[in-house]
């Protein structure tokens, strides 16, 4: 794992394409934003837990369709 210190308005570029930059800090919070293309899916890690569970899930039942739950996922944001 790479561990960089940033302060707020500073960024890290990822490649080309990803730029994070730090927005505000406060206490324990921070507020992180991120510029992507649009085909990179970003979720927060429980999100993409649930998400990589509902595969699972429908890799044994058959019920479930991931296709469909990231595209409900993209319309929250």
């Amino acid at each position: 794992m790479l561990v960089l210190t940033r302060k707020k308005g500073e960024s890290i570029i990822i490649q080309d394409n990803i730029e994070i930059t730090i927005l505000s800090v406060d206490g324990d919070s921070i507020r992180v934003g991120i510029s992507a293309p649009k085909h990179v899916d970003i979720f927060r890690q429980e999100v993409y837990l649930s998400i990589k569970e509902s595969n699972k899930e429908s890799a044994t039942s058959g019920t479930t369709n991931l296709s469909a739950l990231m595209d409900r996922l993209r319309e929250q944001k």
